[in-house]
């Protein structure tokens, strides 16, 4: 694909370090392209970014604070950052004008052979499943790279996508939405769960997970699915994957291949033959949903042919994912756990589960905007774990506090993190626990959920 000397219009340079916008910037830039970034967000709002693309900078046409019509009308591409909805009336004018759409991850795609991807998704657990996939597997291949959703572009490493390369990509549902109009899926495609989410952009969660099945929906039968059999959705997908079919699941299953439990150890089962892998033991992340996510790393890597003691000496030392359920520091006997990645009532749900103990002794952080999902069950969890509640002020929080009905719980609304953090430090004594798993969306107070974790983890650190 030649881009020398092609316009090119950028839309939403992104607030992400190496996110889509930014790199898909430098990326056109060195080969050769003509790019303006256009972008809703202000000078002002955006002089990180801007200064981090260095001399770079001179090289790009910004227009910022708007978007104009005449910027996606006379150009060769159009690549639009992953957040912005399909429906734009700017990418409306595009298609009129049959100027193509892509996104750094329908580029790349586009860039290198598809069989050299493998990709993540789902409403639950694919930074982890990525990341975990990634460790293990760099361990035993050159010129594995990691990206996507995970708030770093394949597009900057592409260099070590050589013949051999190996890209282990977490996708979104908007990502995946770019796959399909390209018509492409990764080579072994990995499906976490879905939970209702999103249904603020999406009409109902049959059309969120839709966009989500595009992983594997353009796959040939010589690819491979891996699903979640304990999910509903996930598990009715499996009659309609073109592909080899793999499962994962925390109960033992029959004659299917996959990843499973028995007698507390992972099994990978494929043709018949059978094979332990490690034991629970052996994983250090708290929580069932994390054997999940082993459980779903492993089938990868077995289909990759890794040996099983290569796959525990990685899982043994793997500790999480920063902003999920990660325990940042205990003080004084009270252990602070970062979870701001926990953006819907299901996944605080979990760490409430995966927490919890015969005393109630967890001090929780939550609320802030809300995203149109349900907080039922969430709230039941609250009542009987939680012994103080702090939530953020948003719309969210609002719904929280009409479904909260006993008064056994101290309950606070905060401002800022700091004033979170201070209410929650003030409710705790020794052995207790402080838990930000906010269940909500970050807009409003904080850039988005990673600033909203990067506050709480600054203002541990200087706890004394």
């Amino acid at each position: 694909m030649d881009f020398k000397n092609k316009k090119i219009t950028v839309m939403g340079l992104g607030l992400y370090k190496e996110g889509s916008g930014i790199s898909a910037t430098r990326f056109l830039l060195s080969r050769g392209a003509k790019v303006t970034v256009t972008d809703l967000k202000t000078k002002a709002e955006l002089i990180d970014q801007i200064k981090r693309l260095g001399k770079l900078a001179n090289q790009v046409r910004f227009v910022l604070g708007k978007h104009r019509e005449s910027d996606f009308k006379n150009v060769d591409m159009i690549i639009k950052n992953p957040a912005i909805p399909r429906k734009s009336k700017y990418l409306e004018i595009a298609r009129a004008n049959n100027i193509p759409i892509e996104t750094d991850i329908s580029l790349f795609f586009k860039l290198v052979n598809r069989r050299q991807i493998i990709g993540i998704t789902g409403t639950r657990g694919k930074s982890t499943v990525t990341t975990l996939i990634y460790e293990i597997l760099k361990q035993a291949k050159d010129n594995v790279i990691i990206g996507g959703n995970i708030t770093k572009s394949p597009l900057v490493q592409l260099n070590k996508m050589k013949k051999n390369g190996l890209a282990i990509l977490e996708l979104s549902s908007w990502l995946l939405e770019s796959l399909e109009d390209a018509k492409l899926s990764p080579r072994i495609a990995v499906f976490t769960n879905i939970y209702p989410d999103h249904l603020n952009t999406y009409k109902d969660i049959d059309d969120y997970a839709a966009a989500k099945e595009n992983i594997f929906k353009w796959q040939i039968n010589q690819d491979y699915v891996v699903l979640n059999l304990d999910n509903e959705f996930t598990k009715k997908m499996g009659s309609r994957v073109p592909s080899k079919r793999f499962w994962f699941s925390l109960k033992e299953f029959k004659n299917e291949n996959g990843c499973f439990l028995k007698n507390k150890n992972i099994y990978f089962r494929n043709n018949g033959h059978e094979e332990k892998v490690l034991s629970v033991a052996d994983i250090k992340m708290p929580g069932s949903h994390n054997i999940a996510n082993v459980l779903a790393a492993v089938c990868v890597c077995k289909l990759y042919g890794l040996k099983s003691e290569n796959i525990k000496k990685v899982v043994s030392v793997f500790y999480g994912v920063p902003n999920r359920l990660e325990l940042l520091r205990e003080i004084k006997d009270v252990k602070y756990y970062n979870d701001t990645t926990s953006t819907m009532p299901e996944a605080s749900l979990v760490a409430l589960q995966a927490l919890k103990s015969s005393k109630k002794n967890i001090i929780l952080i939550a609320g802030g905007a809300d995203k149109g999902l349900d907080f039922t069950e969430l709230v039941k969890e609250i009542e009987k774990t939680v012994k103080s509640l702090v939530l953020f002020k948003g719309t969210g929080t609002d719904r929280i506090l009409k479904l909260l009905k006993t008064k056994k719980i101290d309950c606070a609304v905060a401002n800022s993190m700091s004033e979170a953090i201070g209410l929650a430090k003030s409710f705790s004594k020794t052995g207790d626990i402080i838990l930000l798993s906010p269940a909500c969306a970050s807009f409003g107070m904080f850039k988005n959920e990673f600033d909203r974790g990067d506050q709480f983890r600054s203002l541990v650190d200087k706890l004394k």
